[in-house]
């Protein structure tokens, strides 16, 4: 059984010339495949390539990939951000000689935020470094692998889960089924007594009964609902046991289908029994429906 989650989350990291890198990627669900990337300005031209890496491996989700240099392996340096620092002296010393405030002190104001600013020293430099490039995809590659794989091992652990759930509905299926095989007969010898009644009255005509008596019975046969059911049933399983490709949209149809019949069984039933059997099933099936939201 292979079903693969829409969630999941992978780092790679490498380095090259001395330059480190740390690729990190995370996908939620979709209703397509959406791949946003948050890349350091000067390497735009690896989203392309990124989005096709991506495509290979994914086929449903929302994909966030974000890539940050390692500071440690790369460099870091600073530097004084004058402009900024020149605005802030003068209006410092345009409130001291109006006596309020102090006079500035140098160490006071290159503490102030946003006067040091870091400065990445490969960023821009190696931008158009082939082989630089090809190691920061090659290392793409590996993160996408591992996305993917973290995809399929959540995959694996709802696929059980979604076993589980299919049981229930098709027990409450063949409990269903059980009661609509004496329910027609049962509610027959009823309204027949209400009927004897009736005409002994002399109030109605028996053939006109007769009539109304088959109207009812064929609009409360709830066997074409359970039928489709027990189909859904069978395909639902099939999927999931044999899937080979991504079944995500097709499992979220079916779970509609089963919503719809059981709506059905719970607007025909006259019976207690089958009405809460009704309302069993949309529960099961809304359950089933939260998990299916998340497979590819």
């Amino acid at each position: 059984m292979t079903i693969n989650s829409m969630t999941g989350f992978a780092r790679a990291s490498g380095s090259f010339k001395g330059v480190g890198w740390l690729w990190e990627v995370k996908s939620v669900n979709g209703r397509g495949l959406e791949v946003r990337c948050r890349i350091p300005a000067g390497f735009d031209h690896l989203e392309d390539p990124l989005r096709k890496l991506v495509k290979t491996r994914i086929t449903r989700g929302n994909v966030n990939i974000h890539l940050q240099f390692d500071r440690a392996s790369a460099g870091t340096a600073y530097q004084v951000n004058r402009e900024f620092l020149e605005e802030l002296l003068s209006l410092a010393h345009h409130y001291a000689e109006r006596g309020e405030a102090d006079r500035p002190r140098m160490d006071g104001m290159l503490a102030l935020r946003g006067v040091i600013e870091t400065r990445d020293e490969t960023a821009g430099e190696d931008a158009d470094d082939e082989g630089l490039a090809a190691a920061m995809l090659s290392s793409a590659g590996e993160l996408v692998e591992s996305l993917a794989a973290a995809r399929n091992e959540e995959g694996r652990a709802l696929g059980p889960v979604l076993i589980a759930q299919l049981d229930e509905i098709k027990a409450l299926v063949a409990r269903a089924t059980e009661i609509a095989a004496g329910w027609p007969d049962k509610m027959r010898a009823k309204i027949k007594a209400q009927m004897a009644i009736l005409l002994e009255a002399g109030e109605l005509d028996e053939g006109r009964l007769e009539q109304e008596l088959a109207l009812l019975t064929t609009k409360a046969d709830i066997a074409e609902e359970l039928d489709r059911l027990t189909s859904h049933i069978a395909a639902t399983r099939d999927m999931l046991e044999g899937a080979s490709a991504p079944v995500g949209r097709r499992l979220d149809f079916i779970c509609q289908e089963f919503n719809r019949e059981a709506n059905t069984l719970c607007s025909k039933a006259n019976d207690k029994e089958l009405t809460q059997i009704g309302l069993d099933l949309k529960v099961l099936v809304d359950k089933m429906r939260e998990q299916v939201q998340n497979i590819e």
